[in-house]
């Protein structure tokens, strides 16, 4: 069966904190650079989505996670909208994790299109990401019409704590049909 992608609220977001933690935990498991290091337990992880709250809240961000029908978390993303008055025609793709046993079946690009789908809605005519340079994820990001526009050296540490190259991307969107 095909998982359901559906939004969280603050409170949705509060409710399935544990299973964003192991979902999260999951990515550093297996090397992605996602912002945590080997060692970070459950409980740090449950706190930093539990922190994103207030910018669910507040419209900042748009989350999304993608469920099996026992409501088992397999996949997220999120669209973190540019609050600067001169930005608000862009966006950011973050934290774009799928469980390593929900992988290959299409549902990183199914989370990046539902991702892509809601900022044109909103008005997004650009949309930015970063990833780790050389990691699986760049393959969807060029294969998903993104281009890259630049590298930075030894920018992130990857969860064993050795620097990593971070390549940037961005994607042109078109307005909205209608």
């Amino acid at each position: 069966m095909t998982p359901t992608v559906r939004p969280l609220t603050p409170e949705d977001l509060h409710a399935r904190r544990d299973a964003l933690a192991d979902l999260l935990l999951d990515a550093v498991a297996d090397g992605a650079s996602v912002g945590f290091l080997a060692g970070t337990g459950h409980r740090e992880a449950a706190a930093w989505w539990d922190g994103l709250r207030p910018s669910l809240a507040a419209g900042t961000r748009l989350l999304w996670t993608a469920e099996d029908a026992a409501g088992r978390v397999l996949g997220t993303v999120s669209l973190v909208r540019e609050e600067k008055p001169n930005g608000r025609h862009r966006a950011e793709v973050a934290k774009l994790l799928v469980h390593r046993d929900a992988r290959g079946a299409g549902l990183g690009r199914r989370l990046l299109r539902h991702a892509e789908d809601a900022a044109r809605r909103g008005g997004t005519t650009l949309l930015l990401l970063d990833t780790q340079t050389g990691s699986p994820a760049e393959h969807l990001y060029r294969t998903s019409g993104w281009t890259a526009f630049g590298t930075v050296p030894g920018h992130a540490a990857t969860p064993d704590g050795a620097l990593a190259d971070t390549t940037y991307y961005y994607k042109r969107l078109d307005a909205p049909a209608g």
